[in-house]
């Protein structure tokens, strides 16, 4: 790269956000990730020898939201990329079991915390015409199954249409955003399911470095490149 871009990861203590980080720092960006645990943040800050940035937050708190950007914008500078991974789900995920706490819960995290970390960072990325935006959505938001289960399902559709709102608005400023979708992948929220996931089953489906080299292509695409939507699957798992 010309010059040092930047980009904040909320939701990269684990899973897809971690790798997303990792492979971020590795391709030379200036990098800080989000959690609401300082503690594994700094765990992936050191499992690279690239310098990663840690700030705890959560994104379902507005407070500690803004709090977030605040510190990004006096740490990074302009942030170039802001990359949404942050996301929970529960173990009792029928309507029948859903209780009206793990539905807020689910709710504040899924889909309000998306617009709490879209609607702070947007207006500098309005302000210089220029972003990228990608949340970190599921194939749940695009297709009812009772694998990712009511609240679930309904959280990850709002983020869908999130996306898609504002990046029809933010075009126009140069802001580009983009959701993906992806399938069944590796990681700790496999442990949230009421059936446990062998590791034969672990082994073959997606893996967070695959989601990673998806976000990073995105971000590296110049700026007259859109990509609205984007669904990445494991090839053993049906699209029907």
């Amino acid at each position: 790269m010309s010059e040092t871009k930047t980009v904040l990861i909320a939701g990269g203590g684990s899973g897809i956000g971690a790798a997303v980080a990792v492979a971020f720092a590795e391709a030379g960006y200036k990098v800080a990730i989000s959690g609401r645990r300082k503690e594994v943040l700094d765990e992936v800050a050191a499992s690279t020898e690239h310098e990663i940035l840690c700030h705890a937050a959560d994104v379902a708190d507005r407070e500690s939201v803004n709090s977030l950007f605040a510190w990004a914008a006096e740490t990074l500078g302009t942030i170039d990329v802001f990359v949404n991974s942050a996301g929970i789900n529960i173990p009792n995920r029928s309507m029948e079991k859903l209780s009206p706490e793990d539905w807020d819960l689910v709710i504040q995290v899924n889909a309000t915390g998306a617009y709490n970390c879209m609607h702070a960072v947007l207006p500098a990325m309005r302000e210089k015409k220029d972003g990228v935006i990608i949340n970190i959505c599921s194939v749940a938001g695009l297709r009812t199954s009772p694998l990712g289960g009511v609240v679930y399902n309904a959280s990850k559709f709002a983020m869908d249409a999130l996306g898609r709102s504002v990046g029809e608005e933010e075009r126009e400023h140069g802001i580009r955003v983009t959701t993906i979708y992806p399938g069944e992948v590796e990681t700790p929220i496999l442990d949230k399911r009421p059936t446990p996931v062998s590791a034969e089953h672990r082994a073959r489906i997606l893996q967070p470095e695959d989601l990673a080299a998806a976000v990073l292509m995105v971000a590296q695409l110049p700026k007259r490149a859109r990509v609205p939507e984007l669904v990445m699957i494991p090839t053993s798992q049906s699209f029907q």
